[in-house]
């Protein structure tokens, strides 16, 4: 039952498609991204896990990021502003505020004092050393 009441799902499409008017969006500018719209792409080689998180139109001062054993969460506050003026006076402003986080766990633990994050132009990459001790060891049956 929860999967028809998320935003977007197939009861939203069912009130769009019946009464457009039902179904209000700001008119202009984006809504505030669901968190299943931080799209992460994750590599690994042999030392570690590379992720790279579209997080667009936020200031890398609003991200954070945290690591606690193989459970990375990233947050990020959403600000946008559109305001329109004609000649000083402000006919329109529309301002949306708010914050996504997505976790996602990986297969081994991480080493946070070694890990990195980079930000350049809406991509967040982060460089997820794996932690040494957690190898696995193939045991032999006797």
């Amino acid at each position: 039952m929860s999967a028809l009441i998320g935003r977007g799902g197939l009861l939203d499409e069912l009130f769009r498609d019946v009464n457009p008017g039902f179904y209000i969006r700001p008119l202009h500018g984006d809504g505030l991204p669901a968190p299943s719209q931080i799209r992460i792409d994750v590599k690994e080689n042999e030392g570690a896990y590379i992720v790279e998180a579209e997080v667009p139109g936020v200031a890398k001062e609003d991200i954070q990021v945290s690591i606690d054993g193989n459970v990375v969460s990233l947050r990020a506050e959403v600000t946008q502003r559109d305001e329109q003026t004609q000649g000083g006076k402000v006919l329109r402003s529309e301002r949306f505020y708010g914050a996504v986080e997505r976790k996602f766990q990986l297969p081994a633990d991480i080493d946070a004092q070694q890990a990195n994050a980079r930000y350049d132009n809406g991509v967040l990459c982060l460089t997820l050393p794996k932690k040494q001790g957690g190898q696995t060891r193939r045991l032999t049956v006797e």
